[in-house]
């Protein structure tokens, strides 16, 4: 039950490169340390994930129910000497009004006591009110010691630390002088990610050094060890394994440069309705493996265009197999990918061309942030028509639009919140393909794993002696822990 939240008074103040640093060095300790962020996002957690080598694991108060946080993170707390929890935007920042999706609706939740990461460029005595401020906001909640980030030197420090020390009974826990080695490239989406980075492993640990010798680690774990048990803290059975006799089947998974948005919790999802799991790369893979299905993540093909483009052997392969049936999940990238073209820059390459329109990249977002959609009668899995219209629950972020579509193109969505496609629609469907902007969660009701599972199963066409010998790879039916 050791564990903290690393969260800031505003984004940008420096929690993330925090997070990352205290992952590494305490890992560099010989300690045990689970990764967690807080809200929708893929390129933190691939950086907390190589600095602590454990998968991070993304705890969201607004797709995900008490009861389901309570479970994903007592599953991968259990094994963990510390648990670091990296929150998102500030503290008491969120969309709902009463804060109940907040970072500090997760300090709640888990019984977290909160490091405050302080952006302190500027600031002197005025850093006193700020800290009282967020203690007196909300009672409940432990801000258990402050870290000063961006300081202009051992002066400044100096001035900051007496000033908390006489109006304040937090403790400064470390001060991190403003260091140009102490950053990661920024994008549009936020910061690169480390599968892009080729020195993202010296990257790592040069920020795990500055922080070991800059914050007070053991500090930071007795803080982490006030951290109260959770009586109410139980473990859901996972997904049910694949029935007996339910053949398996084999999805494509586009990993590379390109593509890497994927939950890890998605992914064992599908694995335990029955699917292995076979990474493709995109830019350099000549020709598809022998898949039933493809599933292609979200990520950065426009960085990419002109290698994604160069490979059109690939390009013609998959167009090939979408056009004989192939079924394919497609998220953001991938919908991108599957699209006639790709403009940027000034720059125009041709992509797969199995979605019937043309995608161009924009300086501002298109679509930003949490996204509710009802089904339609063109939604596309069994298990999505078999419930009727239902309302899902997922996230976008996307600079892109989809232009000059086809008129008569089909979608599963209808946009209540957000924007998908074109502000009304999104989850283009076309033959077996699902395309959305839209990235779904494997939660509760919005189980997509097993759906899409299931189309591959039913459009999956073998002979009688591959099912049988299939269904004998099945694992026994039954949750485990």
């Amino acid at each position: 039950m050791t564990r903290l939240l690393v969260s800031a008074a505003h984004k940008s103040s420096g929690k993330t490169l925090v997070s990352i640093g205290l992952c590494a060095a305490l890992t560099a300790r010989g300690l045990c340390v689970q990764p967690f962020k807080k809200g929708p996002d893929y390129i933190d957690p691939m950086w907390l994930a190589q600095a602590s080598g454990r998968p991070c694991f993304n705890l969201d108060p607004y797709l995900m129910s008490p009861e389901q946080i309570h479970s994903l993170f007592a599953q991968h707390d259990v094994s963990a000497d510390i648990s670091v929890i990296e929150g998102n935007k500030g503290l008491y920042d969120g969309l709902a009004l009463d804060g109940s999706n907040s970072n500090a609706t997760l300090a709640h939740l888990l019984d977290l006591p909160v490091v405050l990461v302080i952006d302190a460029r500027g600031m002197t005595r005025g850093i006193a009110p700020l800290v009282l401020g967020y203690q007196a906001f909300d009672r409940n909640i432990r801000i258990a010691g402050v870290i000063l980030n961006q300081l202009g030197g051992s002066r400044h420090e100096a001035k900051l630390r007496n000033v908390i020390e006489h109006y304040t009974d937090v403790p400064v826990l470390g001060a991190i002088a403003h260091d140009p080695l102490l950053s990661v490239t920024e994008r549009h989406l936020g910061l690169m990610p480390s599968h892009e980075a080729a020195d993202a492993t010296q990257r790592i640990q040069a920020i795990g050094q500055r922080i070991a010798e800059q914050v007070d680690l053991q500090k930071m774990m007795d803080i982490a060890a006030t951290a109260r048990p959770l009586p109410l803290l139980t473990i859901e059975p996972r997904a049910a394994r694949v029935r007996p006799g339910v053949p398996r089947v084999r999805i494509g998974l586009a990993r590379d440069k390109a593509f890497g948005f994927y939950y890890p919790d998605d992914l064992a999802a599908l694995e335990a309705a029955g699917a292995e799991l076979v990474p493709f790369d995109t830019l350099n893979d000549p020709a598809l493996p022998e898949v039933d299905g493809l599933f292609i993540g979200g990520g950065f093909p426009e960085m990419f265009m002109t290698e994604l483009q160069a490979n059109a052997t690939l390009r013609e392969a998959i167009a090939s197999a979408i056009e004989a049936g192939l079924p394919v999940y497609a998220e953001c990238g991938g919908l991108m990918y599957l699209a006639r073209s790709l403009s940027w820059r000034g720059q125009t390459c041709r992509m797969v061309g199995a979605i019937p329109g043309d995608v161009t990249m924009h300086d501002k977002p298109v679509g930003r942030g949490y996204v509710s959609l009802a089904t339609t009668p063109d939604a596309l899995w069994p298990g999505q028509q078999a419930q009727g219209p239902h309302e899902l629950h997922g996230h976008e972020f996307h600079y892109s639009s989809l232009d000059h579509l086809a008129p008569d193109v089909r979608f599963a969505y209808h946009v209540i919140r957000g924007h998908g496609v074109d502000g009304r629609h999104d989850g283009i469907v076309h033959r077996n393909v699902l395309a959305s902007y839209t990235h779904l969660r494997n939660i509760g009701a919005d189980g997509w794993a097993g759906h899409f599972v299931d189309f591959v199963r039913s459009r999956c066409v073998a002979p009688p002696s591959q099912v049988s010998e299939l269904a004998q790879l099945a694992e026994p039916a039954g949750a485990v822990a």
